[in-house]
């Protein structure tokens, strides 16, 4: 493998690395796809999502569950990381 060639696999691995965050680092929205992830992932684990955006870094979810309505906050695996009610 060529220099040239070993930086290109770098660069193709850091850019896919931080892609993910790369959408929710500007406040409000998020591109389809990834609205789509969340809503799929949300949804498996018995939300009903009602918003999809990003605040601080962090994907934010309205949803609810059970009757209760949750403002959840998502790193970018879509684990929830922080819960406000």
């Amino acid at each position: 493998m060529t220099k040239t060639s070993r930086f290109g696999a770098a660069l193709a691995l850091a850019l896919a690395l931080t892609a993910p965050m790369a959408h929710a680092e500007s406040e409000g929205s998020l591109d389809a796809a990834t609205q789509e992830k969340v809503t799929a992932a949300m949804t498996a684990q018995g939300y009903e999502v009602r918003k999809v955006t990003t605040e601080d870094g962090m994907i934010e979810v309205y949803a609810v569950k059970d009757g209760k309505t949750y403002e959840l906050y998502l790193d970018d695996q879509m684990n929830i990381v922080k819960t406000a009610d």
